[in-house]
Parts: C-alpha cells; sequence; structure tokens
C-alpha cells in the first residue's frame, strides 16, 4: 500500500518518538538517480511493529540497531520494521532514488538556454519517501542534518544555512524541530543576491540564465520580504524561528511556492523575464508574505493529521494578504483578492465535491483524499472566513489567540480544537459557535436586499420620509457585513455616498432609515464576509449605469463579482456582462478590477458561456473594448514603462492598463492582421516594443487562427530557446488547426510519458481552443478512455494537470456531458483525476445551462 491513513498514522504515532535523521544525498551519480543514504534515531514507546516510508529506484542496504534487513522486505513504498522493543533505535537506509520529471520529489531541470542543470525538492506532501527513508507524516517531528555532494561548481542551499567543505561537500546546519515533508534542498549553479537583515542571512536565488532579470527585481523582492518580516514580528509575539530566510525561484514548480522553513521555493515565473503589470508584482508580493506567514503557521506549529490543511493555507492566505496592505506599497491589495482570488472558492464551493473549510476527520482518511483539499475552500474560501472571523471578533482578540496558539504549541502540531480554545481564550464571543457554522458547512449564503419606502403615518403634522432595508439570508451563517447606500440622477454625475452601515445578519427586524429608499444599496462593500449578493432592481439599474463612477475599487470589484454570480446562475445574460464591460472597462482606473473583468470576460464568457455562433460578436466586443484602453493609454514615454512597471497600479495612466488592453486584444483577436503586422514591426503602435512573452502569445493566437506554420514556430524559438520559449513552442504547435499537428501534440501528451509537467501542460494548453471544436471532436471521446491509464502511469502531479489545462473544456455539449458523467463512473480513476474530471464535468453541466438559458430567452 502506498497511501498512508489516519489510523496508520496515529498508531506510529503513538509507537514512535523521532529524534533525528541524518540525509546524506550524492547528486553526481548520473542522470537519471542520485545516492541516499538515511540515517533515522526513533525511540519505540512500546513493543510493536511499524514501517518507514520509501520510494527507491534501488534499495540497497537496511540496517536496524547493527543488524542488517532483508532489502526484498520492501513492500510496495514501505518497508517493515518488526518486533520492535521499547527503547531507542537506529535505522540506517541506503538506496538509490529517481529524479523526477514532474515536479514531485527531486525535480531535475536542464536549462536549454545554457544546459546548466538544476536540483530541487518538493516533499509535500508525502514525497519525502522519494528522496530519503522517512516515517513521512506532520506529527512526527525531527531535527534534520543534511549533507549532500554535488558537482564542484554548483551551490547547494538547505533549510538551514549551508557550508561547503571542498571537492562538492555541503553540510546544512541542523534544522529544529519539523515535520518531513518541510525538509528541503535546492541545487545548482544558482546566481544569488543576499542581504542580511535583523541579523538573519537573506537570500534570493534563481537560475544563472534569469540572472539579469532577478538583478533588475533584487532591490524590490528584498524590501518587500524585510518588510513582511518586520510587520510579522509587530503581529507575532514569537520570533521568527529559524537560522535563515533564502527564496529560491525553482523552474517547472507546481504550485506557486511551497513554505519549505529557511528556504522558500517559488516557481521561476516570478522572475519576471518580460513585461508585467505592476497587479502582477503585487501577486508576487503576496505569495511572498503567504510562505512567510507560514514561518509561523505551518512550520513553527504544524497540524497534527491532513484534515487540518485550512489551519496552514487559510491562516496563511488570509495574514498574506493582510500583510501585504499593511506593511507595503500595495494597500489595496483585498481588491486584487476579490477580483482574482475568492471566485476560486466560490466556484469550489458550488461543485458537487464541496467540502466544509475544516471538514470531518473521518473525510480525511488517507494522504490521497489530503491532497484533495488543497484547493479554492481551503485557501480563498477560508482565508475569506477568517477575514470575516478578524471583522466578528477584532483584530486585537484574534492576534491574541493566534499568538497563544503559538506559544503554546511552538516546534509541535496542534488541532482545529486547539486552534479554538485558544481563540476563544482571548474574546467573550461565542468563537465555538461561529466555527461550527463557519468552518464546520460548506456552500454559499446568498444575501438578497430590498429596498423599499415605508408608508408614512397618517394625518398632519406630515412625517419626515423613511425607507426600510429588510436583507434575506439563504444559508445559516451568521454574517457581519457593511453596507452603503447612494443617491444618484442623471444630472448630478457619479453617484453620492449616504451611508455607511455595519450591519448584522440574519436581521431580528428590518432597518429603517431616514429618506427615500437610495437609488444603489450595496451589500457587503468592502468585501468582509463570504456570500453571493442580489441587489434589488433600482440598485441593479444604477449599478449598470454607474459601476466605473463608483470612488472606491473594492466597492466596483462587489459589484462586478456580483455580476460574474449572476452570469454563472444564469441570470445575467452573457451578452449583458459584456456590455457592462464594454461600458465600464474603459473608465476604469484599477488594474485589478480590469483584470479580474477581463479574465472572466474572456475565458468564461466568451470562450465557454456563449453560444459559438455567438462568439464572434463576444470577441468584436472584447477587441472593441481593448481598443478604447489602447486609446486612453497612447503616448506613454520609455520612462513611464519603466516607472509604471514599479508604481502604484490605481492611476489611469499606468502602463500596466496597455500591457492588460494589448494582451486580451491579442487573445481575441479574430483576424491576422494586426497580429502579424506587430509581430513583424516587435512592436505595438504606440507601445510596448514585443518581448518574449508577448512574442509568443502573439504566435500562438496566429497559430489558433491558422496564420503561422512550424517554420514560423521554429525560427521564434531559435530566437528565444529558454525554458519558456520551450514551452512557447509546444503551445503554438498544438494549437495548429492541422490533422496532423494535432496527432502529435496528442501523441506526446498520451503516448510520450517524457514531457515535464510544464512542457505537458503548455502542450494540453495549446491543444483545445474554441474556434477549432469541430477539428478536435474525435479526441473527446478518446480523452476520456485514455485519461485514467495515463493518470495511473505518471502520478498525481500529471493527473491533476490531465483533469485541468488537458480537459475539453470547450466541447459544451449533451455528449460531452454524457462522456463526462461516464467516466466518473469507472472504477480505475486515481483520486486527482477523479476529482478533476467531477469538477470539469459539472462546470460543463453550469456551461450548459447558461446557454439553454439564453435559448430560452432569445426565443
Amino acid at each position: 500500500m502506498s497511501l498512508l491513513t489516519r489510523d496508520e498514522a496515529q498508531t506510529r504515532s503513538q509507537l514512535l518518538d523521532v529524534q533525528r535523521y541524518a540525509v546524506d544525498l550524492d547528486l553526481t551519480t548520473g542522470e537519471d538517480t542520485f545516492a541516499s543514504r538515511t540515517r533515522v534515531h526513533f525511540t519505540a514507546r512500546t513493543a510493536g511493529d511499524t514501517f518507514i516510508d520509501l520510494h527507491p529506484a534501488r534499495l540497497h542496504t537496511v540496517t536496524l540497531d547493527g543488524t542488517p534487513l532483508d532489502p526484498a522486505a520492501l513492500d510496495g513504498r514501505r518497508l517493515p520494521l518488526t518486533g520492535l522493543t521499547p527503547g531507542p533505535h537506529e535505522l540506517t537506509v541506503e538506496a538509490d532514488m529517481a529524479y523526477s520529471r514532474t515536479g514531485e520529489g527531486m525535480h531535475r531541470f536542464t536549462d536549454p538556454a545554457d544546459g546548466e542543470t538544476y536540483l530541487y525538492t518538493q516533499l509535500f506532501l508525502d514525497d519525502a519517501r522519494r528522496v530519503f527513508a522517512a516515517f513521512d507524516q506532520p506529527d512526527l517531528k525531527a531535527h534534520f542534518d543534511v549533507t549532500v555532494t554535488a558537482p564542484p561548481h554548483w551551490t547547494v542551499l538547505a533549510n538551514g544555512t549551508t557550508t561547503p567543505h571542498g571537492d562538492g561537500r555541503w553540510s546544512a546546519a541542523t534544522t529544529p524541530l519539523i515535520s518531513p515533508y518541510l525538509v528541503a534542498v535546492a541545487a545548482g549553479p544558482w546566481h544569488t543576491v543576499r542581504t542580511e537583515h535583523r541579523g538573519l542571512p537573506f537570500g534570493l536565488h534563481c537560475r544563472r540564465s534569469l540572472a539579469p532579470h532577478l538583478d533588475t527585481d533584487a532591490a524590490e523582492l528584498l524590501d518587500t520580504t524585510t518588510a513582511l518580516f518586520d510587520r510579522y514580528h509587530e503581529k507575532f509575539d514569537e520570533p521568527y524561528p529559524f537560522d535563515s530566510y533564502d527564496q529560491a525561484f525553482v523552474p517547472e514548480f507546481n504550485a506557486g511556492a511551497m513554505e519549505n522553513p529557511g528556504l522558500v521555493t517559488l516557481r521561476d515565473a516570478y522572475v519576471f523575464r518580460s513585461a508585467v503589470t505592476d497587479a502582477e508584482r503585487c501577486s508576487r508580493a503576496v505569495t511572498v508574505a503567504h510562505e512567510m506567514a507560514h514561518m509561523w503557521f505551518g512550520d513553527l506549529v504544524t497540524l497534527t493529521w491532513w484534515d487540518d490543511i485550512w489551519l496552514n493555507e487559510s491562516f496563511a492566505e488570509y495574514m498574506g494578504y493582510q500583510t501585504v496592505a499593511e506593511a507595503t506599497r500595495w494597500t489595496h491589495v483585498w481588491t486584487d483578492f476579490t477580483t482574482g482570488r475568492k471566485d476560486w472558492g466560490y466556484d469550489a464551493d458550488q461543485r458537487p465535491t464541496t467540502h466544509p473549510v475544516a471538514p470531518d476527520p473521518d473525510a480525511v482518511p488517507d494522504t490521497a483524499s489530503a491532497l484533495l483539499n488543497f484547493d479554492g475552500i481551503s485557501y480563498a474560501k477560508g482565508a475569506a472566513a477568517l477575514r470575516q472571523l478578524t471583522a466578528w471578533l477584532g483584530e486585537k482578540d484574534f492576534l491574541a489567540g493566534i499568538n497563544r496558539h503559538f506559544t503554546r504549541h511552538r516546534f509541535s502540531n496542534a488541532t482545529l480544537a486547539d486552534f479554538l480554545d485558544n481563540l476563544a481564550s482571548a474574546t467573550d464571543r461565542p468563537v465555538h459557535t461561529w466555527a461550527d457554522a463557519w468552518l464546520r458547512t460548506s456552500g454559499v449564503d446568498t444575501l438578497t436586499a430590498h429596498a423599499t419606502d415605508t408608508e408614512p403615518p397618517p394625518g398632519p403634522p406630515p412625517a419626515p420620509p423613511t425607507w426600510q432595508l429588510t436583507v434575506d439570508r439563504d444559508g445559516h451563517r451568521p454574517h457581519r457585513v457593511t453596507v452603503t447606500t447612494w443617491d444618484h440622477t442623471a444630472e448630478t454625475g457619479p453617484p453620492t455616498r449616504r451611508d455607511h452601515l455595519d450591519l448584522d445578519l440574519p436581521q431580528d427586524q428590518p432597518l429603517t432609515l431616514p429618506g427615500h429608499r437610495p437609488d444603489l444599496v450595496v451589500l457587503n462593500d468592502q468585501d468582509l464576509t463570504y456570500a453571493k449578493l442580489r441587489l434589488d432592481p433600482t440598485s441593479w439599474t444604477t449599478a449598470l449605469a454607474t459601476l466605473s463612477t463608483l470612488p472606491d475599487p473594492l466597492t466596483r470589484a462587489v459589484l462586478w463579482n456580483t455580476a460574474r454570480d449572476l452570469v454563472r446562475d444564469g441570470h445575467l445574460a452573457p451578452a449583458a456582462y459584456l456590455d457592462a464591460a464594454r461600458t465600464h472597462l474603459p473608465h476604469e482606473n484599477d488594474l485589478a478590477v480590469v483584470t479580474g473583468v477581463l479574465g472572466f470576460a474572456s475565458r468564461h464568457v466568451a470562450a465557454i458561456y456563449t453560444h459559438p455562433d455567438d462568439r464572434p460578436a463576444a470577441l468584436a466586443t472584447l477587441t472593441s473594448l481593448c481598443r478604447d484602453l489602447l486609446r486612453r493609454t497612447e503616448g506613454l514615454s520609455t520612462e513611464d514603462w519603466t516607472r509604471g512597471q514599479g508604481g502604484a497600479h490605481r492611476t489611469g495612466a499606468h502602463p500596466g492598463l496597455r500591457l492588460v488592453a494589448v494582451r486580451h486584444f491579442i487573445d481575441s483577436a479574430t483576424q491576422p492582421a494586426s497580429l502579424t503586422a506587430w509581430l513583424d514591426d516587435g512592436l505595438v503602435p504606440g507601445g510596448p516594443t514585443l518581448d518574449p512573452a508577448l512574442r509568443w502569445r502573439i504566435l500562438n493566437r496566429l497559430a489558433v487562427l491558422g496564420a503561422v506554420d512550424e517554420a514560423a514556430i521554429d525560427a521564434e524559438l531559435a530566437a528565444d530557446p529558454s525554458a519558456t520559449g520551450q514551452e512557447g513552442a509546444a503551445r503554438c504547435r498544438a494549437a495548429l488547426p492541422d490533422l496532423d499537428a494535432k496527432r502529435r501534440a496528442w501523441d506526446a501528451l498520451f503516448e510520450d510519458d517524457t514531457l515535464s509537467n510544464y512542457l505537458f501542460t503548455a502542450t494540453a494548453q495549446g491543444f483545445w481552443q474554441p474556434e477549432q471544436t469541430a477539428l478536435v471532436r474525435p479526441y473527446v471521446h478518446r480523452y476520456h478512455q485514455e485519461a485514467p491509464a495515463l493518470a495511473r502511469r505518471r502520478g498525481a502531479a500529471i493527473a491533476t494537470a490531465l483533469g485541468a489545462a488537458a480537459f475539453p473544456v470547450h466541447a459544451v455539449d449533451d455528449e460531452a456531458l454524457a462522456l463526462g458523467r461516464a467516466a466518473l463512473a469507472r472504477d480505475d480513476l486515481v483520486p486527482a483525476l477523479r476529482r478533476r474530471l467531477a469538477d470539469q464535468t459539472d462546470d460543463l453541466a453550469r456551461a450548459l445551462r447558461v446557454r439553454e438559458r439564453q435559448s430560452r430567452n432569445a426565443g
């Protein structure tokens, strides 16, 4: 058996106390495997049998207390340890381990730009066994001594500071008590930028081919990192618990980042080699803050079992956004959360696979089921719930409870019950009752506002007018929300705010307020709770007329999210959403709002929810909108572009708006002429100059439209042979509207198991295009036939990509829905693929409902 069950973990934890690992890795033994020698010191509390986790390519020797064990006893990925006597033991395991090309275990990457090789570990959730023998569960913490042999010109990074000893030998400082999944090693000829702050070494590391780009951003990255570090020390009583803080930007990383103590690994797309918007810089800062928060919540105090993963991720997600808002120039970052992150939680919470933020332990019986809960609920919904908790509890009491939690469980493990008890000790409010409603239940509440003028009492003198606000709650959670009311007439210009109210829901009775009913009532202004919103008809009419003129971007973001929900629920026609975007985005100043609205409009409204016959009109609306944004941002100088990359992203003339418009114009173009001219000139008229990212984006769209061939793709790859160039070429080749190109791409995905995780995803992204549904229709059936076997062969990371980028999302019809449902009835789906297919099939059913409602309304 390869899955660890919760019951097995509890049994092993009751039997063992693990003190120390000595892990020695030799990274010079070849391109396919590396040598791993593990010595574990542990104590058995009683006599008994157990096992250690191990996934070797070859197992050489095993010695327990000086007595050799038979390597043939390895049972799958478990090495039995039988007949343990009470007391201390020493286990030594020598094995060869396989390098990974899928971002799991010890990932190996050779940079096509210069031929240099880089290695890094990703051991979450249960992949320590791919690198060293381990009692691989979070509540068996130990000290780790790590030594590494690497090529002489390499640098080795680890959880603690590392020391070279000559001839490629390195040793890392002994760690404090940490869980096995948090052990980290990164080795290669890194380019490094270092500083010192508060007496600790801080480092940034990337591949040498990215060195100029890291150097350009190093000051911003280090300033952001140290500002966040200082702010966390103002919030938390416990000091930073490790001896250094390194951030390694690594290639082909599956997640955004990983919170390894002292050595955070981040995807190296965060080293920007092409122009980005300031909103993307803000997103990078949030990732830095998220991982740093984990140093306390996740690393210092670690969950006991994976049912409490939200204790790690929701906390880091919430604290990341909040601390960026407090400590950096991105003070409006909660707008970015509302427009670009929270929808991940809303969407996940409305599918059949939804689960509570804090699921029942019995719902997470093993590591495979645990991995499925790293989703929009554990991250985005959990963060939104903690934001609501802070609004309800007060930040002072919230932080007091958090600090008690850290102090009581430092370098140990804790559960949801521990967390709630510590919060409850800091307040008189019923924290456990709140948690039952918010954390132990699933689904999204819907809040609907009703605003009506009241009848004046009879008789003189005339009473001043009043109106009543009633909020219906379809759901079961208490909410503390901010309500703003606005007056508007066409003659007076933008709306003027009348009321700013804090309201606890459910209401005991309607709220009566002076004056006539306002023209606009905005529920959940400032987005402090997690719920879908429904405006009354008058308010919705006013919102559609005035959305871009409301002064606060977060208010506008809340209303755009409301429109998004209405489209998904079939209450607002996709064309009406596009019309609203066409009306208001040319006047919008906030990059997060523009990016979020255009993203939903292009990826969902135009590509999935709109009937294919109406897609040309939808794309025409989007290209017209983008042209308006381009006209608005004409005349930017080189200095504007340079300053704009590092300046505030809330001003109307910011080049980030132009960059977003250029990207979406490319993606929405239906004729190749303008794009071909841009590519030939190397320039968008009025800027920007085409960097590699824009060139590959244009080439991909031209490939979809059939306006380039393989030779053009090869020429571009020759000019940009980088890793991202390789991915761009794979994406473009798969996007060509040619039967042979599709066959080659399909074979690369489903027959040739050598594609790395990133090249697999890029090829899949290119393969399915809404303009090519007829061409690839036969592959929809093949997908459901062939995906299960591929997922079993290649593991969880590829299974996840297979159910995401490789799924035929644009096949929106009854036949595709039937195929998806039939696939889910199979009994041979690995959990990662089953979960993705369940979500995709539900999304497909939703898209069909939206289209059917359009057809009925049109008829």
